[in-house]
């Protein structure tokens, strides 16, 4: 009976594993300090940090806002023009992370034309810390990932922010901000 169930659990485990390299790809792939010490060869170093926030587009900032703040009972600031990036921002602080609440700011707002697709608004982007940008764009760019803009902008920290192509990042617009 030992000998046909240890089989069965090879059998199984190999399945597994065959199905887990099906699945990975190298977009997927998560990277630590430990795994780049032990990899010399695997190219520019550079780490992914904490989740900064998450981006709402809103069609009411006003109204947002006071949702937040009035009946959620968050810490909310105030509106931020950035015409750089054609929106406003409100951040909401949750402590262990922020909200980003935006808002068109000028008819060619990108987030103008969210807000045409979802009229209630929705969840625009997540914004994700790097420890080195510059580096980051270039191993990114070498991996086929798409960036959005020829280099970074200085977003609503005044850090350096770049935004990747949701199509190569699982149907997310994922925002990277220096740390």
């Amino acid at each position: 009976m030992l000998p046909k169930m240890a089989r069965v659990l090879k059998v199984a485990a190999a399945s597994a594993a065959g199905l887990f390299l099906r699945l990975r790809t190298p977009v997927s792939t998560v990277r630590t300090s430990a795994s780049l010490s032990s990899h010399p060869g695997a190219g520019p170093v550079w780490n992914l940090g904490r989740l900064n926030h998450v981006a709402i587009a809103v069609p009411d900032l006003e109204k947002a806002r006071a949702f937040y703040k009035n009946v959620l009972g968050a810490e909310v600031g105030e509106p931020v023009p950035l015409p750089e990036h054609g929106v406003s921002v409100v951040f909401v602080n949750l402590g262990n992370t922020k909200m980003e609440l935006l808002h068109p700011l000028g008819s060619d707002s990108p987030i103008a034309g969210f807000l045409k697709k979802n009229k209630a608004g929705g969840m625009h982007h997540v914004c994700i810390e790097v420890d080195n940008i510059n580096v980051a764009v270039m191993d990114l760019k070498e991996k086929k990932i798409r960036i959005l803009s020829e280099e970074a902008k200085i977003g609503a920290h005044g850090k350096p922010v770049i935004f990747l192509h949701p199509g190569d990042c699982g149907g997310v617009l994922v925002e990277l901000e220096q740390a």
